[in-house]
Parts: C-alpha cells; sequence; structure tokens
C-alpha cells in the first residue's frame, strides 16, 4: 500500500510537524513571560511616581531626616536605572528601594502631625495598593517565567528550545528575604 518513500515522507512531516508546534508553544510562552514583565514594570512605575510626593509630604514635617530622605530618593533613581531585561537587577535594586521606603516610615512614625495628614494617609494607603499589585504581578511573572523554563529544558521540547537558542527566563526574587516584606504603611496604631 504505502512504499518505503511514502512513510519516510510521513515521518519527515510528522517530525517537521512537531518541531513547528514546539516553536510556537515555546514563542507563547516567551510572549507570556514578557508580558509578565511589563506588568511588573507598570506596577513598578506606578510606585517610584508616588513617591516623591510621599517625600515632599515627609519633607515639610520632618526637616532633619534629609539622610533617610535622600536614600529614598537614591534608591529610586537606582531602580529605574535598572536595564529593561535586567530582571535580577531590577529585583535587587527595587528590594533596597522597599528597604528605603521602610526607613522612611519608621521616621514618619516619630511625628504625629504627619501621620495625622490626610495627604500623607493617601498616598499610605495607594503605596499599600500598589505593593500588593507588584506581589501579585511577581506572582505571574514568576508562573510564566517557571512555565517557559521548564518548555525550554524539557525534553524532546528543549531540542527546538537549543536549536532556536531560547534562553530561560529570570525569576524575579529577592535576595534578602528582608526585602520579601510588603513594607509596614499602616500608621493608625
Amino acid at each position: 500500500m504505502f512504499g518505503g518513500g511514502t512513510i519516510t515522507i510521513i515521518i519527515v512531516v510528522a517530525i517537521v510537524g512537531y518541531a513547528i508546534v514546539q516553536y510556537n508553544a515555546l514563542v507563547r510562552l516567551r510572549q507570556m513571560v514578557q508580558e509578565a514583565w511589563s506588568g511588573i514594570d507598570v506596577q513598578l512605575k506606578r510606585r517610584a511616581d508616588l513617591i516623591p510626593n510621599l517625600l515632599n509630604t515627609v519633607k515639610g514635617y520632618a526637616k532633619h531626616e534629609q539622610d533617610t530622605l535622600k536614600e529614598v530618593t537614591e534608591m529610586r533613581t537606582r531602580a529605574q536605572g535598572v536595564a529593561a531585561g535586567d530582571v535580577a537587577g531590577r529585583a535587587a535594586a527595587e528590594g533596597m528601594l522597599s528597604q528605603a521606603l521602610g526607613k522612611l516610615f519608621a521616621v514618619a512614625e516619630a511625628y504625629p502631625d504627619l501621620k495625622a495628614n490626610e495627604n500623607f494617609k493617601d498616598l499610605q494607603d495607594s503605596l499599600e495598593t500598589i505593593e500588593s499589585e507588584i506581589q501579585m504581578a511577581r506572582r505571574y511573572y514568576n508562573g510564566s517565567a517557571r512555565e517557559f523554563n521548564v518548555k525550554v529544558e524539557s525534553f524532546p521540547s528543549n531540542l527546538i528550545a537549543n536549536q532556536f537558542k531560547f534562553e530561560q527566563a529570570d525569576y524575579f526574587e529577592l535576595d534578602d528575604p528582608a526585602d520579601r516584606a510588603v513594607p509596614e504603611v499602616n500608621f493608625d496604631k
């Protein structure tokens, strides 16, 4: 019924078809990782945009706390200056920014008038919301990166991944366990 040449053609077509399906799956997953990173980037930008307002509010009350205000400003600038594709670098910079914000809120604790200021309360609430959204975006990104990385490493899709130079995605991780905690922004205690 089928000659040897026909069977060979069917096998070659099946292999090529499988390779195309695997390649397209890898491309889809890579796009999901890039989309997830974009989500993190948007939330981090929102937080960075909120910080100058927060600093200006605190400056009016805590004039002699310039070192803390300067540190927050420097960490914000550093976080914004990290190259777009440098996930590990951005995670480290954002961790330092979170620590600096924690210090800022600790300083603010010493100023009852500041804690009672409506603008400061609104900024606190906004930052708390953004921090939650950053956490959700990180989870989504890391889940997308995990799915992509499994596909890149798993046999036989790793053959296609290696052939077309698909590289694993970095996870958005914080090196210091203390950085993993969301900064405490509630002063109603």
